[in-house]
């Protein structure tokens, strides 16, 4: 049975941007080996139309980004979107039935589900269905953005927390 896993960068005051601040070579990697060795991701339209963005080779990108697209492009991803009409490469449209075709995909896969974003996150938080939130907390003070909870903070139980790079802290909660 796969492992859903919540999993994003954070502001110190509890915000994900992408644009403010992104990764360190060090952690840029670590999310490499991430991507590499999941079972696939779950997105809503608006992260899955910023992750895109890796179909399609670059010209200026250097060898860790040439692996982590590679990583993106070969795991399965499952989006789910009433607005769009179709998706990429190695991706699966879903329109509706959030909760049944989450439960089908952790009890038909094995491994780590990474889900991408905080609104689909708060959506399946509230169906009870994420089973570990990872939160790679950086020494930025954003003030605005999206919290990186959409919506009440659930009962979380600290399990592990470690250091990657320079700067960032993971920190991994299960449900209490």
């Amino acid at each position: 049975m796969a492992k859903l896993v919540f999993s994003m960068n954070q502001s110190l005051d509890g915000y994900v941007d992408h644009t403010e601040f992104a990764p360190d070579p060090t952690l840029f990697r670590h999310f490499i080996q991430e991507a590499q060795g999941q079972a696939g991701s779950v997105y809503g339209r608006n992260v899955y139309d910023l992750m895109r963005y890796w179909d399609d080779d670059q010209p200026e990108w250097d060898a860790d980004e040439h692996a982590f697209a590679a990583a993106w492009r070969k795991q399965p991803k499952w989006v789910f979107s009433r607005s769009l009409k179709s998706v990429g490469p190695n991706a699966t449209l879903i329109p509706d039935e959030l909760e049944g075709a989450i439960r089908k995909l952790k009890s038909e896969r094995d491994g780590e589900i990474e889900v991408a974003g905080p609104k689909l996150a708060h959506s399946l938080t509230e169906l009870g269905l994420i089973d570990e939130y990872r939160i790679y907390l950086h020494p930025v003070v954003l003030g605005h953005g999206t919290p990186y909870f959409a919506g009440p903070r659930p009962p979380l139980r600290l399990m592990t927390h470690d250091r990657i790079g320079e700067d960032v802290i993971r920190l991994t909660y299960v449900p209490a």
